[in-house]
């Protein structure tokens, strides 16, 4: 009796017949090359999940001599913000026929190093790396053969990179942050977040949006409601509250420089009685999801992650494979998410 003959592997002009599109188009999609509407883009890469299409990783390592995988170094992956980062990054790697090795630095500097030199061997095709320590500056500064991809703040004004960057507007997002407390009916603002460091620091490009922001409403900042930190922490945000309880009566607002400080800091709130978002309005930063289950649920800052992972991808892979001719900024979308921590209540 004959064997029944296995079905075959979808194939890249299968996928181009499931879009309607080109053979051409599908190619671009999946090697990150050419341009590509995100409309297109995103109807190719569902058709590529439907039928199941696996591009020829072994094929194409044999012809170029490439791993077929790209490293994602993150300084912590148990952290919520960073876990969706991984999500995001593997699956904008998956429709490429990339794999992705993910690297923890801890924020370590001597291993940050290492990666932003790549690795000193050709272990990976491309890099997607966001640093903690080591400055933006200085990761541009160490030679390497790898491409890169930074991901994280670069201060306003520097210029002369060399090398592709992708982030969010944080002094930006931050303004419309105390724009909304501001127009919420809360004008005694802190600010939680403030971390050492050179003017690229997440938390200093935050804290300059805080600053904007209040002079944009006529309000001047207090620099002993700018609280410092020495993590990112629920356990940090509970902390700080418990520290600003003598003068919790002066304020009626405080942005978090991320959602992790502030879902500590609104148990601490709850558990001295202050009420939010009666007495206190809280914003975090992140978009994580706890926040959408928390007691009340979190106002916060959602930069578009998909956005950032799919721009970072996107980019290494074109300098791969030497269509990426100059440095790009990339800067990607936010919104203001408004829950119930700012609710406005009758006083």
């Amino acid at each position: 009796m004959a064997s029944r003959a296995e079905p075959r592997a979808p194939g890249l002009k299968d996928v181009a017949a499931e879009a309607k599109v080109s053979w051409k188009t599908v190619s671009n999609v999946v090697n990150g090359t050419g341009r590509v509407g995100e409309q297109t883009r995103k109807r190719v890469e569902d058709a590529i999940q439907r039928l199941g299409y696996r591009p020829s990783v072994i094929g194409r390592q044999l012809r170029s001599g490439r791993t077929g995988i790209l490293a994602l170094a993150v300084p912590e992956i148990g952290h919520p913000y960073f876990s969706w980062l991984a999500q995001e990054t593997i699956r904008a790697a998956r429709v490429r026929g990339y794999r992705v090795f993910i690297d923890q630095t801890g924020g370590d500097r001597a291993t940050e190093a290492v990666v932003a030199r790549g690795y000193d061997e050709r272990l990976f095709d491309g890099i997607v790396f966001s640093p903690l320590e080591l400055s933006l500056s200085e990761a541009i500064e160490l030679e390497r053969d790898t491409p890169l991809v930074l991901l994280g703040e670069r201060s306003v004004g520097s210029s002369g990179a060399n090398v592709d960057h992708v982030s969010i507007d944080n002094v930006g997002a931050a303004r419309d942050a105390v724009h909304h407390l501001v127009a919420t009916g809360r004008h005694r603002l802190a600010f939680v977040g403030v971390e050492p460091g050179g003017p690229d620091r997440t938390g200093a490009l935050r804290l300059k949006g805080f600053h904007e922001g209040l002079r944009a409403e006529d309000l001047s900042p207090d620099p002993t409601m700018e609280r410092p930190v020495t993590a990112f922490t629920r356990a940090e945000g509970s902390r700080v509250i418990e520290a600003l309880l003598p003068r919790i009566n002066q304020l009626d607002g405080i942005l978090f420089a991320n959602d992790q400080l502030a879902l500590g800091a609104l148990h601490a709130l709850r558990m001295n009685g202050i009420r939010v978002p009666h007495d206190i309005g809280v914003v975090g930063w992140d978009n994580i999801e706890d926040g959408r289950y928390s007691n009340p649920t979190l106002t916060t800052i959602a930069p578009d992650v998909e956005k950032i992972a799919e721009s970072a991808v996107s980019r290494v892979l074109a300098m791969i494979d030497g269509a990426a001719v100059e440095p790009l900024d990339v800067v990607a979308p936010h919104r203001l998410l408004v829950r119930e921590s700012t609710a406005v209540t009758e006083s």
